[in-house]
């Protein structure tokens, strides 16, 4: 079995959970971490098993003994995290979304590949076993053609006016750290929207703190999808088709089942392998590309990434969110 040598390069919560299922993909080897400051990067070494630790995003970018690095940071530094790992001659794996907007995600996609370096977007939701069997199932018919996608992602608010999900210069507020997933999803089954509609509740440094978003495609199939940062939602989801439906059950974006109602059957659950959180499987598709040699991934391609971010920055546009960067 090849071993891929692992960096994070991050040292919050998101970087913790990741590191924990990391050692549930085979072959993974916990080699480095790297921070802002030796301290934070020492201590997060030492509590999840790390055999190194740097006390900046360069030093980890320079370590011979890396070869794919996880960047973990907050949305706002993605660019600048993924530039330094790209110019160390790393493969990277970049948490979502890849950056704030579409003009700098796709400036790192470009890097990438003319650096001819392997890049992709951590959206963990497209490498879940029962995601991906749920778009198996779409793709064969068996709930025939999709003409209805519904998914909501709500967090409990209310969050204290400092939090970073309030802060426009950290990318903050539902769109980027919950909309992205139903996005992502009816991406998957839909591809790209022919109309957007959507509207937003924003909050007094202006994120949008509640947004809906209603997506029509040239099939005559919609999307009915929310998210929202003050209250909790289902964080459900249902694909009806001409012969059926899917539904997702709370947590749709990391699920272990799903219900399959077939026209003039009963209701089928389908349960699917799923171990620790569900980032491993995300660990794993990046293993796997690296030992084919492969630039992305064809489970998260970049053109995936890049589409949903150019919805991503049409929605923001109507809804009225500007997070100070120099494309928006």
């Amino acid at each position: 079995m090849t071993t891929t040598r692992w960096g994070i390069l991050g040292t919050g919560g998101i970087a913790a959970t990741f590191a924990s299922d990391l050692p549930l993909a085979p072959g993974a080897e916990l080699a480095a971490v790297g921070s802002r400051t030796p301290e934070a990067a020492a201590a997060f070494a030492e509590r999840h098993g790390f055999a190194r630790a740097h006390g900046s995003w360069a030093e980890l970018a320079a370590d011979p003994d890396v070869d794919v690095v996880y960047v973990a940071t907050p949305h706002a530094h993605h660019h600048a995290a993924v530039i330094a790992c790209l110019e160390g001659g790393k493969a990277v794996l970049c948490e979502k979304p890849m950056t704030l907007e579409l003009a700098t995600s796709a400036q790192l996609v470009q890097e990438a590949r003319t650096r001819g370096l392997f890049l992709m977007e951590a959206m963990w939701m497209r490498c879940n076993p029962a995601i991906r069997r749920v778009q198996e199932l779409v793709r064969d018919g068996a709930i025939g053609d999709v003409v209805t996608v519904h998914a909501d992602f709500g967090l409990q608010g209310p969050f204290e006016a400092t939090h970073r999900l309030r802060d426009p210069a950290l990318g903050g507020g539902a769109l980027l750290d919950l909309g992205v997933y139903p996005i992502h999803l009816t991406h998957l089954l839909l591809g790209t929207p022919a109309t957007v509609q959507s509207w937003a509740r924003l909050t007094p440094e202006g994120v949008d703190e509640t947004t809906g978003m209603l997506l029509g495609y040239e099939s005559g199939a919609v999307a009915a999808l929310t998210c929202s940062i003050s209250g909790a939602s289902r964080n459900a989801a249902s694909i009806t088709g001409t012969l059926g439906r899917i539904d997702l059950p709370e947590g749709f974006f990391m699920p272990q089942s799903f219900l399959l109602h077939r026209e003039g059957a009963p209701a089928e659950t389908v349960e699917m392998p799923f171990e620790g959180r569900g980032y491993q499987y995300e660990a794993i598709e990046v293993q796997r590309c690296l030992a084919e040699g492969l630039l992305e991934s064809p489970l998260v391609p970049h053109m995936a990434t890049l589409d949903v971010m150019t919805l991503m920055d049409t929605i923001r546009a109507e809804v009225g969110v500007d997070y100070g960067t120099s494309s928006t």
